[in-house]
């Protein structure tokens, strides 16, 4: 990396938040840890197409706009029931521009859910938060989480005690307000042993217009425990929305994830997971879908770091118009995690002639008694496919958008939530122009 800040950009951007003041409440930790980012980040510089890890994702439109910190307390009431796609009763957690709103929020009434803001750790939220906040997102090398990590002015701290679980989903509703502002909403996720729990978290905007959300969360999924998370992007049309999770599954815990990409124009989420106890697993879905010139990038990395792993993972795209979808997916078995079973497939749907896909899947395999496989594939429609729909009597432009929903429904299928998955299917069905 380049010792010198690409462009003086993010020097700008930071001294554009720090105008806007300092958190009202922290911790000694919290600070320690935002001023070793802050120090971090004069070694770092935004990446480029020229950075293995970026040379299909070009973000160099973001320097075009400093993004200062929006300002909650002018915003007009907010009815965050309209902003969502879940209809049931959840734990809803609100999030404004990266503030959090405990006005606009609700919790169980049973306690069996410690939630403690960042500005406001208490208890076993403050110890979780010093034991594992900034422990499993490294930003030693990655500018975004560097940046995440210093510039957070709010986040939250999600405790599940051990042998309980949370009958409804943990709801985290992430808001843009507005244009030109930027937010960095930071969470940390606490399944302790045997817990059970599932979490989803939704990212949208409020307007139009151009907004940068860059987002870090942090999961912890204790001996035993059970985490299920899904993550749903709708942001602007002309947003930047850059994330990233990282999942640490410990003896025996299990670990669920479907991450839905649909907005934005340009999106990036990397999503790391450690195996780290005996017998942990996991299973991780994608489905990005995309048109006009959007840019959605999904990064994910399987740490096998211990034998009896398992992992699973079926990522989809579905490209139109001069969309471009990029896939990059590597397992890694490390050399004493002995009998792992990892399988890896990205299947990707190119709808038009100018519609673009970079795949890359990729398995490093340290040991020998081990099964583990990978695959990708791109293509168009099925024209036997096709040709069987329309002989039944269906229309071409009907057959077409049929079998493309079908594509992604294989991922929406997989949102154990009700009401979310029935306003995906939805949704997939509008923009898939089926009648």
């Amino acid at each position: 990396m380049s010792t010198v800040i690409w462009d003086d950009y993010l020097e700008k951007l930071i001294e554009s938040w720090r105008k806007e003041g300092e958190p009202s409440r922290t911790v000694s930790y919290l600070n320690r840890l935002r001023a070793n980012a802050l120090s971090r980040i004069e070694s770092l510089r935004l990446p480029t197409i020229r950075d293995e890890e970026w040379r299909f994702t070009d973000i160099s439109s973001l320097r075009n706009t400093l993004f200062p910190r929006a300002s909650t307390a002018s915003l007009p009431g907010l009815d965050s029931q309209k902003s969502t796609f879940l209809d049931e009763p959840t734990c809803r957690l609100v999030f404004v521009d990266g503030q959090y709103m405990p006005g606009l929020s609700g919790l169980t009434d049973d306690g069996s859910i410690i939630v403690c803001s960042l500005s406001e750790l208490t208890g076993i939220c403050a110890s979780k938060t010093e034991q594992y906040l900034g422990q499993l997102a490294d930003f030693q090398d990655d500018v975004f989480v560097a940046l995440n990590t210093a510039l957070m002015h709010d986040g939250i701290c999600i405790v599940i005690p051990a042998n309980v679980s949370i009958t409804v989903p943990v709801h985290i509703l992430y808001i843009t307000s507005g244009k030109e502002v930027a937010a960095y909403p930071r969470c940390l996720l606490v399944a302790e042993s045997e817990a059970e729990v599932t979490i989803v978290e939704e990212y949208v905007a409020w307007q139009e217009g151009v907004s940068l959300t860059n987002a870090v969360t942090e999961i912890y999924v204790g001996e035993s425990a059970r985490v299920n998370h899904i993550r749903v992007q709708r942001e602007a049309s002309q947003a930047f929305h850059i994330a990233n999770n990282s999942t640490f599954v410990a003896k025996t815990a299990h670990y669920d994830s479907v991450n839905l990409a649909l907005g934005a124009r340009i999106s990036r989420f990397d999503q790391k997971i450690t195996l780290a106890g005996e017998g942990a697993e996991c299973q991780i879905d994608g489905l990005a879908l995309i048109a006009d010139r959007q840019l959605a990038d999904t990064h994910t990395f399987i740490d096998h770091a211990s034998p009896h792993g398992r992992s699973r993972q079926l990522h989809k795209c579905i490209v139109d118009e001069s969309a471009h979808g990029v896939f990059s997916g590597e397992i890694m078995v490390r050399p004493h995690s002995q009998q792992t079973d990892a399988r890896q497939l990205n299947h990707n749907l190119l709808l038009s002639e100018k519609a673009r896909m970079d795949t890359k899947p990729q398995l490093e395999i340290f040991a020998d008694d081990v099964k583990c496989a990978h695959g990708a594939t791109v293509g168009q429609l099925d024209k036997e496919s096709l040709f069987y729909l329309q002989s039944r009597g269906f229309a071409e432009e009907v057959a077409r958008n049929l079998l493309t929903y079908a594509f992604g429904g294989e991922i929406i299928n997989r949102v154990i939530v009700a009401s979310l998955r029935q306003r995906l299917e939805e949704y997939i069905l509008v923009r898939t122009r089926i009648s």
